[in-house]
């Protein structure tokens, strides 16, 4: 049984009515009417889309591969839009759907005071719609829409709250950074249609190999690969869409938008766009050695040295940012040892435990009327057992415990890279092994610092009174003051006013139904899904023709041949380094926040200069600030200065009309009115004349 084109229709166009009403006629139709709208388009998209998932796994259909219409046509080129259905588009079909539909349903309860509730609704299915253009696309020009047009949405969503000056700074970094990387993504897919003549995925992918040999003329006397430039230009927009280092530094600034954002966008969907992209491009990476060494290793680097950063972090939503910038590496250095299916398998996985976590970390700012520093938390877990309960949940897939989700993809990907020879496989696999202790590190010291301990608040009554929960005065221990001094730390009361950190006028309360519903049904697809779905999606051949992998890159080829089912590769997990080293970091967060919270103010003084590293996250922000930045506006200013005022302005525009003005006052002169001297002006032009017609004739 065939696919309907009608139906892969519906699955796009649905969000983009829901999108479409709730922009345009949200003010008739009101909040209920606004969400119900939107909630319907992108449940219609996500129940199809498992209907199609159903349909290519089990219902025996065929890879759907059509033009549905044609956009333009430029001689023996035309551009289309269509629709390209194989099982790696429809498990991301599944996971955008299903992570946007829960996200709708939480933000009625987050954005609930919120002035532009039906803008925002309008919004993020919008998005959605965007998103599935992208991965749905069969052509690299549909592809380029769909890349354009999330990064546009998340632009809008991130400085959503236009009132405050850092949601318009951040917005606009974000914008500037993913400029970068699409123009080198555009380069790349000039390169496809440069070297294969065609946008088309099938007709490019079927002629990737006709590149082997080819080369681009940089110089007279330097060729470059055509392979390794346009798939290197490809992963440049790739590290600027998934935050890839050095373009990962406008992501934990994206955090200024709603949490639901943070949730839909930069976590589960947006920023693994790049991911998911390099994987369709499979066929193309194969063929260099060199991009795939490259994506290896820059991957490596943001596994580890970025995750690093959430070590220092306090608060609560930046944590699970550099949290996400590290399991992109994770899946980015899969993509490297060419385990396309181990990093699609951990975008899958991530995506719903990483949701959790950022839909988590609002439901705790909720309840904390908007404080998002961890310092000025603490014991909630008593007010809020489902928060708690489903957070530890996410948190335990995260750092790849035996048995959760995150443990069948990340712990595979491990392996992948220790099975791999290629150049820099030995870096990345120290990349990614440490990067398993840093991820229990942060993950345990926000889990203790937010729902553990003893309480650093204050609960301040109307009638003037205020109860201090914790032991001491000010309602925080020694190490409430880490890193203060470094952050004038402000606390948003609501989207446009302020209160004093740590001061709240009732006590905490779980967040309502609407909020941690999404929590319930985000924790059980992060705590079953990769024991139910490990076997076929990494060790079998479920992908199918979606994902090419060369014979001898085969890393996931050789990792199977040791894999004999989801439980006993669980069991074997227990006596593994990564869950060792897990375990080392739990014993001593456990330790330390829990026993010996002054433990950390020491040891953070004894380390003082590696925490200022990672507390100015390498200072990349400086650096891009004072180089790009600043230089850039020097450049401009400077071109300004000597260039168009002083040569443009100053010579050419001013000068010449000075000349001409001086031409005209020395003309002017000659013309004085009187006779006898136009008479003698006469006579002395006859003499000239004569004079020279005398010398010619001589």
């Amino acid at each position: 049984m065939e696919l309907s084109t009608s139906i892969l229709l519906t699955i796009a166009l649905a969000p983009l009515v829901g999108c479409l009403l709730a922009g345009f006629l949200g003010r008739f139709l009101g909040r209920a009417g606004s969400h119900s709208v939107t909630i319907l388009g992108v449940a219609i998209a996500c129940g199809l889309s498992f209907y199609v998932l159903y349909q290519l796994t089990a219902g025996g259909a065929p890879v759907y591969n059509q033009n549905i219409y044609t956009w333009f046509e430029i001689g023996n080129y035309s551009a289309h839009v269509g629709f390209m259905i194989d099982r790696l588009t429809a498990m991301m079909m599944v996971v955008v759907t299903f992570v946007s539909l829960l996200v709708h349903i939480y933000t009625i309860g987050y954005m609930a005071d919120d002035p532009g509730y039906q803008r925002f609704f309008s919004y993020i299915s919008l998005f959605t719609f965007s998103m599935l253009m992208l991965v749905m696309s069969n052509n690299f020009m549909q592809l380029f829409f769909g890349w354009e047009a999330v990064g546009l949405v998340s632009y809008l969503l991130i400085g959503f709250w236009y009132k405050r000056p850092t949601a318009i700074f951040a917005n606009l970094k974000a914008f500037l950074v993913n400029r970068v990387g699409d123009f080198g993504f555009l380069l790349g897919i000039a390169g496809v249609l440069y070297f294969l003549g065609t946008l088309d995925y099938s007709t490019a992918f079927a002629a990737a190999p006709t590149l082997v040999g080819r080369s681009l003329q940089i110089t007279q006397s330097t060729h470059w690969d055509a392979a390794t430039v346009i798939c290197i230009c490809l992963f440049i927009g790739a590290m600027g869409k998934s935050a890839q280092v050095p373009l990962h530094v406008w992501l934990p600034d994206s955090m200024e938008g709603p949490t639901p954002i943070s949730a839909l966008i930069h976590a589960a969907t947006m920023v693994t766009a790049g991911i998911f992209m390099v994987a369709r491009m499979s066929p193309l990476f194969e063929l260099s050695e060199t991009a795939l060494s490259f994506v290896m290793i820059i991957g490596a680097t943001g596994a580890l040295f970025t995750g690093l950063i959430g070590i220092v972090q306090n608060d609560i939503k930046r944590v699970v940012a550099y949290s996400t910038l590290s399991q992109l590496g994770y899946m980015t250095v899969a993509l490297g040892v060419s385990a396309y299916a181990g990093a699609v398998f951990h975008l899958m996985t991530h995506a719903f435990f990483k949701a959790l976590l950022f839909l988590g970390a609002g439901s705790v700012i909720i309840a904390m009327h908007h404080e998002q520093d961890m310092r000025y938390m603490g014991g909630l877990r008593k007010y809020m057992p489902i928060t708690w309960i489903t957070m530890w949940i996410g948190s335990l897939a995260l750092c790849g415990v035996p048995f959760f989700a995150g443990f069948y993809s990340k712990d595979a990907i491990i392996e992948a890279v220790g099975e791999s020879h290629r150049a820099g496989a030995t870096y990345a696999y120290f990349c990614v092994m440490a990067g398993a202790f840093v991820t229990a590190l942060y993950t345990f010291r926000q889990m203790y610092l937010t729902f553990h301990g003893k309480e650093r608040f204050v609960v301040v009554h109307d009638h003037g009174h205020g109860h201090a929960h914790g032991h001491d005065d000010h309602a925080h221990d020694d190490h409430a003051h880490a890193g203060h001094d470094e952050h004038h730390h402000v606390s948003h009361k609501d989207d446009h006013g302020h209160h004093e950190p740590g001061i709240m006028h009732e006590t905490p309360k779980e967040s309502p139904w609407v909020v941690t519903l999404p929590l319930i049904l985000l924790a059980i697809p992060s705590l079953l899904i990769g024991f139910f779905t490990v076997g076929p999606a990494l060790f079998g051949d479920w992908f199918g023709s979606a994902i090419h992998v060369n014979e001898v890159n085969n890393v996931l080829g050789e990792v199977g041949k040791e894999f004999h089912g989801a439980l006993p590769m669980a069991l074997h997990g227990f006596l593994q380094l990564p869950f060792l080293l897990v375990l080392t970091a739990f014993a001593i967060q456990t330790y330390i926040y829990l026993f010996n919270p002054a433990l950390a103010e020491r040891i953070k003084n004894a380390l003082k200069p590696i925490y200022n590293l990672l507390n100015h996250k390498y200072w990349f922000d400086a650096v891009y600030f004072i180089v790009f930045a600043r230089g850039s506006m020097a450049l401009g200013r400077g071109l300004w200065k000597g260039g168009d005022a002083a040569i443009i302005d100053g010579v050419m525009v001013d000068g010449s009309a000075k000349l001409v003005d001086r031409i005209a006052g020395g003309v002017r002169r000659l013309q004085s009115g009187y006779l006898y001297h136009y008479a003698f002006a006469m006579i002395l032009g006859l003499i000239l004349l004569l004079g020279g017609y005398w010398l010619v004739g001589q």
